[in-house]
């Protein structure tokens, strides 16, 4: 799939293109790429189109330019660049979904900018921030890639982007993951560490969410397990949930035809 490019007043967007009719707008999960979303934009519904675009400092495959603002970049700055992309492509509503930190950018945009939302979706991600915990592991995994670089990050996180089911039967996606994680700049993964260390807790705006909401998540997630999405799911007016089984974390490449059939089921009730 051939990569497009937003040229946008203060930067360049890469961004994966299929389909044709509505929008849906797809945001990445942290370390990755837009290339996270090819098995979905490879069987895009009829009537819909779908966009997913590069995290600001994220640099999918093809990508050789620098990005600017990432000392700075928080979830408003990365709503912002969705919004922004939008407004690029004349969109004036969209289905906008991430999955992990994507989701902490969809939620911040719904916090933002719920008129222009046809619909979300929230996959293996949560509602609040993080604790006092979190914070510290946000810390130290930011000293990690100072230290030590994406590969050293890539070591870290891979173990548990992933469930043991595909750990297992699907050995083979770890490769490929680490492939996309190194792409990135040490500068590019403390920038979003640093902005998911501080975003703000989402439960203050969840009920203000009106438009049609879909949750998943892989039963065998264990960085937002599915407690995690059923407390997001409670929270908003008429959300449903899916839980995928034998997935974890990534479970739109752990288990892509679940994953693309619910995503599927979804927009076809969104008139």
């Amino acid at each position: 799939m051939t990569p497009k490019y937003a040229h946008l007043l203060d930067r360049t967007v890469r961004y994966l293109e299929a389909g044709d009719g509505r929008p849906v707008v797809l945001l990445h999960a942290f370390p990755l790429s837009a290339d996270q979303w090819l098995p979905q934009l490879h069987r895009v519904p009829p009537g819909w189109r779908m966009i997913a675009p590069d995290v600001r400092g994220f640099r999918g495959i093809g990508q050789a330019y620098q990005d600017v603002g990432l000392d700075t970049a928080t979830m408003a700055t990365h709503a912002a660049d969705v919004l922004s992309l939008m407004n690029h492509l004349d969109l004036d509503r969209a289905v906008v979904g991430g999955l992990s930190m994507g989701g902490y950018i969809t939620l911040a945009v719904a916090k933002v900018a719920g008129r222009r939302l046809d619909g979300l979706v929230l996959a293996d991600t949560r509602a609040t921030a993080d604790n006092e915990a979190g914070r510290a592991a946000r810390d130290a995994m930011i000293t990690l890639v100072a230290e030590k670089g994406p590969e050293a990050v890539a070591d870290a996180v891979l173990p548990k982007l992933i469930g043991q089911t595909t750990h297992r039967e699907q050995p083979e996606l770890a490769d490929a993951l680490k492939a996309l994680i190194l792409r990135n700049t040490t500068q590019a993964i403390a920038s979003a560490v640093r902005a998911m260390k501080l975003r703000e807790d989402a439960n203050a705006w969840l009920t203000s969410i009106t438009c049609p909401t879909l949750v998943v998540c892989g039963a065998e997630d264990v960085l937002t397990p599915p407690s995690d999405s059923e407390a997001l799911a409670a929270g908003i007016p008429g959300a449903g949930l899916v839980v995928i089984p034998g997935a974890g974390h990534l479970s739109n490449l752990e288990s892509p035809m679940r994953f693309t059939e619910s995503l599927h089921r979804f927009l076809g009730r969104i008139s």
